[in-house]
């Protein structure tokens, strides 16, 4: 029961490091207690992107005599794409199975507990014990959707993503409180599949962490399909009447009460720390989080941390590639510490949110004088012809030395697209040679070189 390495769960994470182990000759095991891919596989990323896909085609279905295409009558069968949302999730988490496998990593199926610095009690699910032991452990545990006092959740009409994701039958109105990345793609989910929504956010823009004109912009959007946005707002309560919620909403203008069938929190998530021996061992906290080194070592010789429990974006890809710098650095290697100023996100609604670096505001207030380029997809053929004409690639440039600085977009696709630019800052590459390297036509991504033109007032087709 000795190896060199145990993870404590088996997220994006979790089951990254422990391949990336296994790979360097690491003898690992993961300890889950739940499915292995963690929320992310199961609860998050991937069943969300599987039902966004299906509002995305019920939305193409009913506006297809705008492409030429009659459909009579389209509607959607929501039992059905709940469960193919649960199929893609088993598919995938039966991938993580196969990888662990395939590195000869053995899987622990119960709930960890560090008892050492080089010891995990394991309880399984039938209360039997076992103590493993390992020269490194890397705690993985990740995070689950955070509880307002006010909106206390009970997983039937006050519900988290959790459970947003596997309703029984289609809400005909629902309140989402939270704007972010969760909020607003369930929340556009809901509204294409039919039901009444309303978004309470407390910050002054939707999704509040990106840029203010991609907010706006996303708004607009919203709004257009019949979502409602009620800004600088606060729920302060919900009663219940016949089955009915009855949200209290603080306002500029005064209380406001919305009546809905389910209520959404979406405020944000906190990390799974309890009852895994974090106290007991000594393990140093700061500002709710594990504190760690740039190569997630904490202050107890042989524990590490990575993901939604240490400091940094609360995103898979960013939990992954904390996993391989850790191992990595465990192993001998020399990584490079993470650039947390160069992480991409991702929201994939209709239009998808996509951004890098420093936004406007931000790179104003810390002292840059900049270029700024815009490129809006109504001038881009592609857009056109796609019939999505929402949305624009904004590019941020430092003035004198041509450093991108910061790159937002909104609109069909972006997120595929954001890669290019995250490259781009990672090489130092400036405004010029991304308006001189020639992009494909006919295509959403040659936006990017025009935007980059238009910062530099070279723009053509605008």
């Amino acid at each position: 029961m000795n190896f060199d390495v145990i993870v404590l769960g088996s997220g994006p994470g979790g089951y990254v490091a422990a391949i990336r182990a296994s790979q360097l000759g690491l003898k690992t095991a993961v300890i889950e207690r739940s499915e292995l891919g963690g929320i992310c596989l199961n609860w998050g990323c991937i069943p969300t992107k599987s039902l966004l896909k299906s509002a995305q085609v019920l939305e193409y279905a009913k506006h297809s005599a705008d492409y030429g295409i009659i459909v009579n009558d389209a509607k959607p069968d929501f039992e059905k794409v709940i469960a193919r949302s649960r199929a893609v999730a088993e598919g995938m988490s039966k991938g993580v199975q196969f990888l662990l496998k395939k590195n000869k990593i053995e899987v622990i199926a119960g709930t960890g507990k560090l008892i050492g610095n080089n010891e995990v009690l394991v309880i399984y699910a039938d209360g039997n014990t076992q103590t493993y032991s390992a020269t490194n452990i890397i705690i993985a545990t990740g995070a689950r959707s955070r509880e307002l006092p006010s909106l206390k959740q009970d997983g039937v009409k006050i519900i988290g993503y959790r459970q947003a994701l596997t309703l029984p039958n289609l809400p005909k109105s629902m309140v989402v409180v939270g704007s972010g990345a969760i909020g607003s793609e369930i929340a556009y989910f809901y509204n294409a599949m039919g039901t009444k929504v309303t978004i309470v956010e407390f910050m002054s823009n939707i999704i509040p962490l990106e840029d203010e004109e991609v907010s706006k912009q996303l708004a607009r959007s919203f709004k257009k399909v019949g979502i409602d946005i009620l800004l600088e707002a606060n729920v302060t309560g919900v009663d219940f009447e016949n089955e009915v919620c009855k949200v209290n909403i603080e306002t500029k203008k005064g209380i406001q009460i919305i009546e809905a069938e389910i209520v959404l929190s979406a405020v944000g998530i906190t990390p799974n720390l309890e009852n895994i021996g974090i106290e007991e061992l000594g393990i140093e906290l700061e500002k709710g989080k594990i504190k760690v080194d740039d190569f997630y070592r904490t202050n107890i010789p042989g524990v590490f941390a990575i993901g939604d429990i240490v400091h940094g974006q609360a995103l898979a890809h960013v939990a992954s590639a904390e996993g391989i710098i850790c191992v990595e650095k465990m192993a001998g290697k020399n990584p490079h510490p993470l650039n947390y100023n160069n992480i991409p996100g991702c929201v994939y609604t209709t239009p998808e949110v996509a951004s890098v670096g420093m936004t406007e505001k931000q790179a104003i207030e810390k002292g840059h004088e900049i270029k700024v380029g815009k490129f809006p997809f109504s001038a881009s053929g592609k857009a056109s012809s796609a019939g999505n004409k929402d949305g624009f690639i904004k590019l941020i440039f430092d003035a004198k030395y041509g450093e991108l600085l910061g790159a937002h977009m909104i609109g069909l696709n972006v997120t595929e697209m954001i890669a290019e630019l995250v490259v781009a800052r990672n090489l130092e590459t400036t405004g010029h040679e991304l308006m001189k390297s020639v992009h494909p036509h006919p295509t959403m991504s040659e936006a990017i070189m025009e935007a980059a033109a238009a910062a530099y007032g070279e723009v053509i087709h605008l």
